[in-house]
């Protein structure tokens, strides 16, 4: 069998590939599912190119993955015009992809737009009369089901999105150790980023130590958002393009790292600095805003409806006097930022063993304060859900 390539960060075991592809192609036969047709044109949210291929998207450029049930996948992705390689039985990086076929498509470039369907169309030969399922359909363009459906019309086109989730949302043991690395970036990049801080960086230099701190640890990519005020006032998160802030003296600054770790699972860790005195007001919703999290994470028990945990979290929160939640304050993690489970009214899983959970609840509570904090959590199945984050729970007061 052909090695890994050393140039690959962290790739994905063969023997945790292959255990996904029998799950899958389990619930496949289950339902009467031929092949999947998988597409992703990043690496925030587009997880299931990856989760059966270990090959991430990037750059707006579409990737996909035609799945069978039996035999080898076809990859599809950028390069030259219709180029085609058959990979070496093996795979070493690629294992378990039979080809790849290239074109070079582009969202900005209209006419480009069936490229990527017509190759995904020539993969599926053979399968003209068979069930034909997206089951991320959300994450595949319009022009490419458009096609893909007018091109095949003696198929059988459905969606399962259960057909991968089921799997994806429990982590194996590889998993849950590459979170856990994740994790332990993000508190180091945390670290960094608040010894560093001081009156007069930008809020944008601030995030790009963070961001800095994690890639050399491995991270591949994430979002770093940061926002400052005096007490009294508010302020949004912000991305990179609303980052040129300067940070004043008397501020209080949120930072949040949602960056992914070696092989690409993500997690997400928040928590508030002050560059002053913290308002009492502050440490005070701080303490509570500690204490709805381990509520809404005590919660999170193996057989549980997500909408449970939602309506208890709410009516928790409402009979302390603080505001019902409307947001995504809850929900699972893998290889895409916001994955299943969501704890929310409108989620039909159930808690299970083995999920990472992010907690991150929120909440505005008069004359411009804001209380926050963000950890993640597994579930472990035999007990209270294990904090895999340790950075301190705090509001972090710079030179005190």
């Amino acid at each position: 069998m052909a090695a890994k390539s050393s140039r690959i960060n962290t790739p994905i075991s063969n023997a945790e590939l292959e255990r996904r592809w029998r799950a899958v192609r389990e619930r496949m036969a289950d339902r009467g599912i031929d092949v999947l047709v998988c597409q992703a044109n990043n690496d925030y949210i587009g997880g299931a190119v990856r989760y059966l291929s270990d090959v991430p998207a990037g750059n707006g450029y579409p990737v996909s993955l035609v799945f069978p049930r039996e035999g080898e996948a076809t990859l599809i992705r950028q390069g030259p015009m219709h180029g085609e390689q058959i990979v070496p039985q093996g795979g070493g990086s690629l294992h378990g992809i039979g080809r790849i076929l290239t074109t070079p498509s582009y969202q900005s470039v209209g006419y480009t737009r069936y490229y990527d369907a017509e190759l995904i169309v020539t993969a599926l030969a053979g399968f003209e009369h068979a069930t034909i399922c997206f089951p991320a359909s959300a994450e595949v363009s319009y022009p490419t089901i458009e096609y893909v459906r007018r091109e095949m019309p003696d198929a059988k086109f459905v969606e399962d999105w259960d057909v991968i989730d089921e799997v994806k949302m429990v982590k194996s043991a590889e998993e849950l150790e590459l979170v856990r690395r994740a994790c332990a970036v993000q508190d180091a990049a945390m670290e960094a980023a608040f010894a560093a801080l001081k009156p007069g960086m930008r809020e944008s230099e601030l995030t790009a130590i963070a961001e800095y701190t994690a890639r050399s640890m491995g991270s591949e990519q994430g979002l770093y958002l940061c926002s400052s005020w005096q007490p009294g006032e508010s302020s949004p998160f912000g991305p990179p393009h609303v980052q040129a802030k300067v940070i004043e003296e008397g501020d209080i600054v949120r930072l949040l790292i949602e960056c992914n770790g070696p092989g690409g699972y993500y997690a997400e860790l928040g928590r508030m600095a002050s560059l002053g005195p913290v308002p009492s007001v502050m440490l005070e919703e701080c303490a509570f805003t500690i204490q709805a999290q381990a509520y809404c994470v005590s919660l999170l028990d193996v057989g549980v409806a997500c909408s449970e945990v939602w309506d208890e979290y709410n009516a928790y929160m409402v009979k302390n006097g603080r505001p019902g939640e409307t947001r995504l304050h809850c929900h699972g993690q893998g290889y895409d930022l916001v994955e299943r489970p969501l704890v929310r009214f409108d989620e039909p899983a159930t808690i299970s063993a083995n999920m990472n959970i992010t907690c991150h609840p929120s909440y505005e509570f008069g004359g411009g304060f804001d209380s926050w904090i963000c950890d993640n959590f597994l579930i472990t199945g035999n007990g209270p859900p294990e904090r895999l984050h340790h950075y301190p729970q705090e509001i972090v007061v710079i030179g005190a």
